[in-house]
């Protein structure tokens, strides 16, 4: 059977991990600098939950990079 793309279910991912790993930075230093808690980077770096649009785009900014390059979805 089918399935169409539409329902097909999207998984979020998330290259937060690698990106701090690289610059490096502790999440806790990363979360103070972002004005978040270090769980919800925990969280977010999993890819458990999504970032707010306004959380993504500061965190593509602190490490000089697009929303793009930092969180994609996959089928």
């Amino acid at each position: 059977m089918h399935i169409p793309s539409s329902q097909k279910k999207m998984k979020f991912i998330s290259r937060l991990y690698s990106f701090r790993i690289l610059e490096p930075i502790s999440q806790i230093e990363l979360a103070k600098e972002l004005g978040i808690t270090r769980q919800t980077l925990a969280v977010i770096e999993k890819g458990t939950t999504q970032p707010s649009l306004f959380t993504a785009f500061r965190i593509a900014q602190y490490f000089k990079t697009t929303i793009d390059d930092m969180f994609t979805f996959r089928v």
